[in-house]
C-alpha cells in the first residue's frame, strides 16, 4: 500500500494526451507523462484494501504485486520498484501502454470510480528503469546445453525466450516477419506503443543469448519438423491471426478489407518497410466505415484520421452500454459500460445496436456503402430499419477466429490436436501439446487475447519446458 490516508487526500489524476487537432497529425504517442513527484502522489493512494483483487485473476494476469510497488514508489524507491515490477512481468513497458488495465476495475477504489492509476504508475517506473540504466542484459551464469526452437516474436514468445535464456539455454527465435514483436509490432499503431519500446528488448534479449532467426514461416520456408529435429524442445507462440469471417455480400468489392492489412500496412511505413509492392490500402480524402467496436477497430480509425479521412463511422451491433456498471454485480471483473477510446475521440461517429447486413457498390466494382439496419435485443435486424452510409472505404475488425490455416498446421495436420475453435490444443499445467516435445503458448493456444495473457502464458511455458528439459525448475510461473 501507499500512505495510510493517501486516498482520502490524493484525488485520482490520469495523464493528458495532446490535443486532437494536433495528435492526428503525426504517428507518434500522444500522451503527457506525470512528473515523478504526481507519480508518486498517485502511488500514494494505494489503500490497505484487505484483499488486493488489482493482483489476483480477476484484475493481473501476470500476478504484478501493485501494492508493494506502489508502496515503493511512495517511498522513493524507484529501483526496488523496478525489480519488483519486472519479477512477473518482463516488458511493463509495453502493457504499461497498451494492456486495457484490468487492473484498475478490480481496485477497491474503483467502488467509488476513483480507482489508483496503476496502468500509470507501472508505464513511470519501466520508462525511469530505462533511463537510469537499471534494465540490463540478465545472463545465465550457467548453460545447461539445451537447445530451444520459439515459433513467434509476439509477447507470448518474447517472454518465453527471455526466461529460458536466463534459465541456460540455448534458445533460437523464428519469425516471419523481418522484425520482432508480432502483432505488437505490426497491428497496433505507433501512437498507442512507438516500435523503438521492443527494438531495445530485442537487444537486451540478443546480449541475453537470444538468437533471432527472421524471415522464416514456419511450415512455408522451413518445415516444423526440421525445427523440431534441430531443438530439444519447441514452442509454438505463433498466435491467432485468421480474421473471423462476416459472412455478408460485397466482400469483393474494391475497396473493401479486414482489419490487420491495413494497419500492418501502415505500421510498415511509420517503420520504414518497403510497401510498393504491396496495394495501397489508404483512408485519405475518403469516408471510411469501420465495423467492429472492440480495440482493433478503435485503431483502424485513428490510423484513417492520421490518413486524412473525411468521415469515419464505427459500426457496432451491441447495443449502447450503460455509461456506469451496476458496481455490486460486477466488480472486481471488468464491466460493460460505454468507453470512448483516444482514437473515437477523434471524431468518429458511433453507430450501436446496428447490424451490417453487406457492402454496396457501383458497376465498376468499387464500394459505395454500407447497408445496415437497426437489430432488437437478441441482435436480429428489424425489418423496414435498413439505412446505408456513404463508404469509400470498409475496414472489418469483428475479430479472429483461430490461427492461420497456411503454415506448419497444414504440414502436421491431425498430428497436432486443436480444440473446438481451432486453437493448437495445450493446458496450462504443463503446456505441451500432442507432439512430442512441442509446446504451445499465447493466442494460439487460447485465442485471440490481451498482451498481458500472452506475457502470462509465454512466462508460464517457459518453466514447463525448462522443467521438461532439466527435471527441475527455478523460473516462476
Amino acid at each position: 500500500m501507499g500512505k495510510v490516508t493517501g486516498f482520502l487526500e490524493v484525488d485520482r489524476q490520469e495523464q493528458k494526451y495532446q490535443p486532437a487537432s494536433d495528435r492526428i497529425r503525426h504517428y507518434r504517442e500522444f500522451t503527457i507523462p506525470l512528473s515523478s513527484q504526481e507519480v508518486q502522489r498517485q502511488a500514494s493512494r494505494c489503500m490497505d484494501c484487505g484483499i488486493p483483487y488489482c493482483h489476483g485473476p480477476t484484475g493481473c494476469p501476470v500476478h504484478n504485486q501493485i501494492p508493494d510497488w506502489n508502496d515503493l514508489v511512495y517511498q522513493g524507491d524507484w529501483e526496488e520498484a523496478a525489480r519488483n515490477l519486472h519479477s512477473t512481468n518482463n516488458f511493463p513497458e509495453f502493457t504499461g501502454r497498451i494492456c486495457p488495465a484490468p487492473c484498475e476495475e478490480a481496485c477497491t477504489l474503483n467502488l467509488e470510480d476513483v480507482p489508483v492509476t496503476i496502468k500509470t504508475v507501472e508505464q513511470a517506473i519501466a520508462d525511469r528503469a530505462w533511463d537510469n540504466g537499471w534494465i540490463t542484459p540478465q545472463v545465465a551464469a550457467v548453460k545447461t546445453g539445451k537447445r530451444v526452437g520459439v515459433i513467434g516474436s509476439g509477447p507470448a514468445g518474447l517472454a518465453a525466450a527471455q526466461q529460458l535464456a536466463r534459465a541456460g539455454h540455448e534458445v533460437h527465435l523464428y519469425e516471419r516477419e523481418p522484425k520482432a514483436g508480432g502483432l505488437m509490432r505490426y497491428g497496433i499503431p505507433d501512437f498507442k506503443m512507438e516500435k523503438h519500446y521492443i527494438d531495445r528488448r530485442v537487444n537486451q534479449m540478443m546480449a541475453e543469448g537470444v538468437q533471432f532467426h527472421f524471415g522464416v514461416n514456419v511450415g512455408v520456408t522451413t518445415s516444423l519438423a526440421e525445427i523440431v529435429d534441430a531443438n530439444d524442445a519447441v514452442l509454438i507462440a505463433g498466435g491467432s491471426e485468421k480474421p473471423r469471417d462476416p459472412g455478408m455480400s460485397g466482400l469483393d468489392l474494391a475497396g473493401v478489407h479486414y482489419a490487420m492489412p491495413f494497419l500492418v500496412q501502415q505500421n510498415r511505413r511509420v517503420g520504414g518497410e518497403d510497401v510498393s509492392h504491396e496495394e495501397p490500402i489508404l483512408a485519405n480524402a475518403k469516408h471510411v466505415v469501420v465495423i467492429g467496436g472492440g480495440d482493433t477497430a478503435s485503431d483502424c480509425v485513428g490510423t484513417s484520421f492520421r490518413q486524412g479521412a473525411v468521415s469515419v463511422t464505427q459500426m457496432d451491433i451491441r447495443p449502447m452500454p450503460p455509461v456506469k456498471e451496476d458496481k455490486l454485480t460486477v466488480w472486481p471483473y471488468w464491466p460493460t459500460k460505454f468507453r470512448t477510446s483516444s482514437s473515437q475521440a477523434e471524431g468518429a461517429a458511433r453507430e450501436f445496436a446496428a447490424a451490417t447486413l453487406g457492402v454496396v457498390g457501383n458497376n465498376k466494382g468499387k464500394v459505395t456503402g454500407v447497408l445496415c439496419a437497426r437489430v432488437d435485443e437478441r441482435r436480429r435486424p428489424i425489418a423496414g430499419a435498413e439505412f446505408t452510409i456513404r463508404a469509400d472505404l470498409v475496414l472489418i475488425a469483428i475479430g479472429f477466429s483461430g490461427p492461420r490455416e497456411d503454415t506448419f498446421l497444414a504440414e502436421v495436420g491431425p498430428m497436432l490436436v486443436r480444440d473446438k475453435r481451432g486453437n493448437v490444443g495445450a493446458n496450462t499445467e504443463d503446456y505441451k501439446t500432442s507432439i512430442d516435445k512441442v509446446f504451445a503458448a499465447g493466442d494460439i493456444r487460447r485465442g485471440q487475447s490481451l498482451v498481458v495473457w500472452a506475457i502470462r502464458e509465454g512466462r508460464q511455458a517457459a518453466a514447463a519446458i525448462d522443467e521438461y528439459l532439466t527435471g527441475e525448475t527455478k523460473l516462476p510461473r
